[in-house]
């Protein structure tokens, strides 16, 4: 009884009178081996491993003396930080400074306005005082010359009622007669 055809054993089996193809005998595969193993000389021959392994360690200097100018950059920009963070601290306390010197001003200011206002108020006071003392003198003056006057007048009209006029001219003459003896 003949065999049943499967799907596996067609594909394996080849096909009466058709032989897998060959060049110079070798097999598809066989040939495609024998080419890489060709390249691989090649490659060899013309040191190109050799080449790229160069390229790669070109590469790799370049790369650690861009991380190495990366780290003198990043230590140059610590210390730049650094020296910023100092001059900040430095004007901090220095604004600190000047605020408490303008804190001392503004108290001695004040302390002095007040002080001069102090003498500005005995002064004015001691001005009125002056002046009312004045006022009270030239009050008194006027009083004394007013109650002078009176007197004077109210002497002249006694006078001029209990003396005569010859009895004024008796007085007149003692009077002038006794000038030249002072």
């Amino acid at each position: 009884m003949a065999k049943p055809h499967t799907a596996a054993t067609v594909a394996h089996a080849p096909e009466a009178g058709h032989a897998e193809p060959t060049a110079l005998g070798l097999t598809a595969p066989m040939f495609i081996g024998l080419a890489m193993l060709v390249v691989f000389a090649v490659l060899a021959w013309k040191k190109v491993p050799a080449a790229i392994g160069k390229a790669l360690d070109g590469k790799i200097a370049l790369i650690r003396d861009q991380l190495a100018e990366a780290a003198a950059l990043r230590k140059e920009a610590e210390a730049l930080k650094a020296e910023y963070q100092a001059k900040a601290a430095s004007a901090e306390a220095e604004a600190a400074a000047v605020v408490e010197r303008a804190h001392g001003e503004a108290q001695e200011i004040v302390a002095k306005a007040k002080s001069d206002a102090e003498s500005l108020i005995e002064r004015r006071g001691r001005m009125a005082e002056d002046k009312i003392a004045a006022e009270e003198r030239l009050a008194v003056k006027q009083l004394r010359a007013g109650a002078a006057d009176a007197a004077a007048r109210a002497a002249a009209r006694l006078i001029a009622e209990r003396d005569d006029p010859a009895a004024d001219e008796r007085l007149v003459n003692a009077t002038i007669a006794g000038l030249p003896g002072r």
